[in-house]
């Protein structure tokens, strides 16, 4: 329904319920409920699943048409996100929000700082998904209450066009809500536990949900040593678990990314399960790493306890079981595991990818999902551009890599000391941010990555900051290494912040109390607001 229809439909309301509703009015009324367009968080997850699925369609037509978010920590963090993006492109299409279990475990806990190994509150990551969507419905509010006040306005001045102007820009105001993808790590538990969590996931808003096939107890960051992964009929049952909550709360179009550690997982906890040769159980356990051994050379003395042999093709082998219990799959077999782990997801209920790899390179990605698309042409990726990853050292690397293969002259070059700063301004330096620069447009058109995200932008944009921030406060500029590297940058980059109050909610509280106490309202948008300081900003 648009602005004037909302309005019209508020009068009758009034009217019909006489002189008791005779100071509520229409306008008031309708700007309170377009300023609160999504009642509830299923209304958010339908809404933007909708939207991820045009934009997984519009991929498949252009790989252009990639689409990109920033890790999120704290609802203000994903607000100013949307704020800037609006801002600078005037439109949030194709641009979400992430949320990494990394930076909950990191700031979000109870505990204090964990390490990613899903030790935190699951609770926590629901709620950081309400208090995300809290955060940009406040921000439709505030940037509608800009245009309700600019429209009193330009009517008081007797302004129609200018009126007429804004009437349309209120009834095609485009919202800051966007999809989240959100990080349900391995489910916190066994498939009914991935199931009640992301149920409140879900109806927090959460339209996309990103598991992985390591083990609940003993996951570890997708970029660090140790992980363990789990048999695919273990890791489908959660999949199926997490459409199944989607279904149940009416969220069809919810869509799951199937993301798979095995590139640089060497250990499993669990052999699979297998009832024949060929079957899924019996390809994972064909990844074992295994000796051969002859029934009749098992003793009876104390070394022989506790063996676990396995048959395959007719032969009977030992895998190799560490202390831990683990056991452990075969040197290079990572990328195969990979392919499998992918093809099965997808053919089970998975909707997208993620492959956790140890490099961002567009050939390493493109060869996997030419082999998964051999069996799903339609295969689609969200990448993780890590900050675990030296993106100034890699590309270096690959650029120092690519010209010896050209047999240029390197001499001038130390390939394990790219990193330095004397290679600064080098060709090679020059070439390897050209393809930093270009990477999510390369790797969207050559390694079918639909989604580029990065997990923990904001952790380290705030330590950078800060560390700035104090280094000048506290040193020799004092006051001023605030007022000229943060206030200072905040008005002539026109940003909405620097208006703290405004942003905090002050004047649509204001506006409030107008509605209810009309002449009476005490606001605090009056003269004496030093914001009005800012008014030119």
């Amino acid at each position: 329904m648009t602005y004037q229809g909302k309005i019209d439909e508020f009068r009758t309301t009034i009217a019909a319920q006489g002189a008791p509703w005779n100071a509520i009015d229409a306008e008031a009324a309708a700007r309170m409920r377009v300023q609160n367009r999504f009642q509830t968080g299923l209304e958010i997850a339908r809404y933007t699943a909708k939207i991820m699925r045009e934009d997984m369609a519009a991929y498949d037509a252009d790989p252009a048409a990639y689409t990109q978010s920033l890790g999120c920590w704290h609802g203000f963090i994903g607000q100013q996100k949307m704020i800037s993006i609006k801002k600078h492109f005037g439109t949030t299409k194709g641009k979400y929000l992430y949320l990494s279990g990394w930076m909950v475990a990191a700031l979000r806990s109870d505990f204090g700082p964990l390490p990613d190994q899903s030790m935190h509150e699951k609770t926590s990551v629901p709620a950081l998904i309400e208090e995300l969507y809290t955060f940009l419905r406040q921000a439709d509010a505030r940037e509608l209450g800009i245009l309700f006040r600019e429209l009193d306005a330009a009517r008081e001045r007797g302004d129609e066009v200018e009126a007429k102007r804004l009437e349309h820009a209120i009834e095609n105001h485009e919202t800051h809500v966007v999809p989240i993808i959100a990080d349900i790590d391995a489910g916190f538990g066994n498939a009914e536990a991935t199931y009640l969590l992301a149920k409140k996931m879900i109806e927090a808003g959460a339209c996309a949900l990103q598991i992985e096939n390591q083990v609940s107890d003993e996951k570890q960051c997708g970029h660090q040593d140790g992980k363990v992964t789990v048999p695919h009929e273990d890791f489908l049952q959660k999949i199926r678990a997490i459409r199944y909550a989607f279904l149940e709360l009416g969220v069809e179009d919810g869509i799951i990314v199937a993301r798979t550690d095995s590139l640089g997982a060497g250990l499993t906890k669990q052999i699979a399960y297998s009832t024949e040769a060929g079957d899924l159980g019996d390809q994972y356990n064909g990844f074992l790493d295994c000796e051969e051994v002859d029934l009749s050379q098992i003793g009876n003395g104390p070394e022989s306890n506790g063996q676990v042999l396995i048959t395959r093709d007719g032969k009977l082998l030992r895998p190799k079981r560490l202390p831990s219990n683990l056991y452990q799959f075969r040197p290079g077999t990572g990328e195969d595991r990979c392919v499998l782990d992918c093809v099965t997801a997808l053919q089970n209920g998975a909707d997208l990818l993620w492959i956790e790899t140890e490099k961002p390179h567009i050939g390493q990605i493109g060869g996997m999902v030419s082999r998964i698309r051999e069996v799903i042409p339609n295969a689609k990726l969200v990448y993780n551009n890590s900050p675990s990853f030296n993106w100034t050292l890699n590309f270096r690397q690959q650029v120092y890599d690519a010209w010896e293969a050209e047999g240029r002259d390197l001499s001038a070059y130390d390939r394990a000391k790219l990193m330095s700063v004397d290679y600064d301004g080098t060709e090679l330096a020059a070439e390897a941010d050209e393809r930093i620069r270009t990477f999510q447009a390369d790797a969207a058109r050559e390694a079918g990555i639909f989604h580029h995200l990065i997990t923990l932008p904001t952790y380290h944009t705030a330590a950078l900051s800060t560390d700035n921030l104090a280094k000048r406060y506290f040193g020799e500029e004092g006051m001023l290494g605030y007022v000229k590297q943060v206030q200072r940058e905040e008005l002539r980059q026109g940003i909405a912040c620097v208006k703290h109050q405004n942003m905090a909610g002050s004047d649509i509280g204001d506006d409030h109390k107008e509605y209810f106490a009309g002449e009476a309202a005490l606001k605090a948008g009056g003269t004496a607001n030093t914001m009005n300081q800012f008014a030119a900003a």
